[in-house]
């Protein structure tokens, strides 16, 4: 199953996730939240009410922010 990562442009934490899954070879699918209802109502529901990017699923795992933001 693949990685599917929420973020918007500009996010330093969106950018250190993305270099992350990058080095580690793995593949993901990159939603820019950004003028994107859906994705935005999606990261909402995810993250339990929080406006906060990344949001990245990888099968079950949920993880809210990276590395503190």
């Amino acid at each position: 199953m693949a990685v599917t990562m929420y973020t918007k442009p500009g996010c330093p934490f969106c950018a250190a996730a993305r270099d992350h899954y990058n080095n580690k070879g793995i593949a993901f699918d990159e939603i820019d939240v950004i003028d994107n209802p859906e994705a935005q109502k999606k990261v909402l529901e995810l993250s339990g009410g929080k406006k906060i990017v990344p949001v990245v699923v990888d099968g079950d795992d949920i993880k809210i922010g990276w590395n503190g933001g």
